[in-house]
């Protein structure tokens, strides 16, 4: 099962009003596993960054003018995510976001399923705070790297988050015969085996448990033809 985690960075909170996306970035999970296989691009526009977008974000116009524009990225962009499930934190934002530049360019707006990230934390956890820095510290996945808001960055940690969200570690375990590229894929990822413990009983040990059992009366095996 192929999932894309999603995050973009813009020049405000208001597409309706002009807001801009000026990075996307886009993380592969197959079965819940990232794969290494990203994608993430810088978008020049016109519009100029809102001040309290650049301390989130810290991009500058100036560092933008020599990026292209997302129309002329689209086509990468939408050959990456095809039809797969979406995992967005607070989807209504990058959603709505994503579906402005794409009406911008004449394109129709994004089909794909989406899993909110913020809902399922909420119901998951039942809590009313869902904040990443929130979810990365109850998970206590590393935010050391995260001085500023990044899209690629910001995707990695949530893709941490959802493997936490939807049963932690153990959706990493998968038995299969790696048949296929993405069973091998799955049996290389495997992080944790639990091991079997052996205990050796000792002769005196064996024989005590032998005249235990011999004692037992109307025990169930003997009811049992081999």
């Amino acid at each position: 099962m192929r999932e894309i985690v999603i995050d973009t960075e813009t020049t405000g909170l208001n597409y309706k009003g002009g807001d801009r996306v000026i990075e996307v970035a886009c993380v592969e999970l197959i079965n819940h596993i990232s794969t290494g296989n990203n994608l993430q691009f810088y978008c020049s526009t016109e519009k100029k960054i809102d001040a309290g977008a650049m301390k989130v974000h810290g991009i500058t116009n100036a560092f933008l003018e020599k990026h292209p524009s997302f129309e002329s990225q689209s086509d990468v962009f939408l050959d990456f995510i095809k039809e797969d499930v979406l995992i967005i934190h607070n989807s209504d934002f990058d959603m709505g976001f994503l579906n402005n530049e794409l009406r911008l360019i004449k394109s129709p707006p994004l089909k794909n399923d989406v899993i909110d990230t913020v809902q399922l934390a909420r119901k998951t956890l039942n809590t009313r705070i869902a904040n990443l820095n929130y979810l990365c510290n109850r998970f206590s996945i590393d935010l050391s790297s995260r001085k500023l808001h990044g899209a690629l960055l910001d995707c990695q940690l949530l893709a941490m988050v959802y493997l936490e969200l939807i049963g932690g570690q153990q959706t990493k375990l998968e038995l299969s015969n790696p048949s296929t590229k993405e069973e091998t894929f799955n049996k290389k990822n495997i992080e944790k085996i639990t091991s079997i413990n052996k205990i050796n009983l000792s002769e005196k040990e064996v024989a005590e448990h032998k005249i235990f059992v011999k004692g037992l009366k109307n025990a169930l095996w003997h009811k049992i033809d081999y």
